[in-house]
């Protein structure tokens, strides 16, 4: 293993993909630690072409950038090391890009079961209104209504008896 040393953040480099995971807030609390205890855990780098490059501890190296510091404790990586490092990080993204999924997944099964039981609750209310109308009136708004009960509210000869019918029982026209 080997033994950590003092780089200038001046010859760091941080590669853009790795810039776009900076949470301001964490590099804010890592500063507030770096300031009592001092930096505990080494950031790692690898030589290229005359600077290194970080390979991690983005949050570190920026809370020291912050804090004025002109050097940062880290650990010179190998390119084995480095390798390992991007391995375990892809199997690790992969590894999050399915929990999300499984999550999503999850989260939509439990909408679809409760849109199902709120639609079933409106049924039952639906059928019990039903139920308890009287068995003279709301023949057509009765789902268990024959046919021939129909026809025979809804029977008349002429347009005038119907209209005089509905009228009668109060229906619509």
């Amino acid at each position: 293993m080997p033994k950590p040393e003092s780089f200038p953040i001046d010859k760091i480099y941080v590669p853009v993909k790795k810039k776009k995971a900076l949470k301001p807030e964490l590099v804010q609390e890592i500063a507030e630690s770096i300031l009592e205890i001092g930096q505990q855990a080494p950031v790692l780098v690898r030589p290229d072409e005359g600077r290194f490059v970080l390979v991690e501890g983005l949050h570190r190296f920026e809370a020291c950038k912050a804090l004025g510091e002109k050097t940062i404790i880290g650990v010179l990586a190998s390119a084995e090391i480095v390798h390992q490092k991007a391995l375990l990080s892809d199997s690790a993204e992969a590894e999050r890009n399915k929990m999300a999924r499984l999550k999503r997944l999850r989260l939509e099964k439990e909408a679809a079961a409760r849109l199902a039981a709120a639609s079933e609750r409106v049924m039952q209310t639906q059928s019990a209104v039903l139920l308890r109308e009287p068995s003279g009136e709301g023949i057509r708004n009765n789902l268990k209504a024959s046919r021939s009960q129909l026809n025979r509210k809804t029977s008349g000869s002429t347009l005038s008896e119907w209209l005089t019918q509905q009228k009668r029982d109060g229906g619509r026209y």
